[in-house]
């Protein structure tokens, strides 16, 4: 059984969850509107990666004998001053999301719940890769550049990270 304070951590990375998703959502939407479709179909596929999270998360806090708290979720920004700033504040959420998965895997390491801890590495390892890609994808803009040409460039080559042609 969990107690307070791990079912309101959990709570609140639910709520973490669907906000990133819905800021993915909000670039994806963004990107397809500027005729980007590579970007768009990768915020895409991030933001249904996000839903999952957030009901992986649902699931194991009503398993365990918790409440979902399903509460307001805050818009997300609607307009973006480039295609690198888009990455950058993709990159800066998930370096957020990484820092409160850390403090609840703490938490849950404090009260000696160890099937919690097993439960949240598949987070742990997910994080470590979304913002080792979010870097990269920053590194490549940095390289190739954001004017016109340039994010054509980086729009196809991002449509390789979807599937997306």
């Amino acid at each position: 059984m969990l107690n307070k304070d791990q079912v309101d951590r959990l709570n609140a990375q639910i709520a973490g969850e669907a906000y990133t998703s819905r800021m993915f959502l909000s670039m994806s939407c963004w990107a397809l509107s500027k005729g980007l479709k590579g970007i768009g179909s990768f915020f895409k596929d991030h933001h249904e990666s996000e839903e999952e999270h957030m009901h992986t998360l649902m699931d194991y806090l009503i398993q365990t004998g918790g409440k979902v708290k399903v509460g307001q979720v805050a818009a997300p920004p609607e307009e973006f001053d480039s295609v690198r700033a888009v990455f950058q504040i993709a990159l800066e959420r998930e370096v957020s999301v990484s820092k409160e998965i850390t403090k609840m895997v703490d938490l849950f390491l404090q009260e000696k719940d160890y099937s919690a801890f097993t439960f949240l590495q598949t987070f742990v390892a997910e994080q470590h890769e979304e913002d080792h890609l979010f870097r990269m994808i920053l590194e490549k803009i940095d390289l190739i550049g954001d004017d016109k040409q340039g994010v054509f460039w980086i729009d196809k080559e991002i449509a390789t990270l979807t599937g997306s042609k």
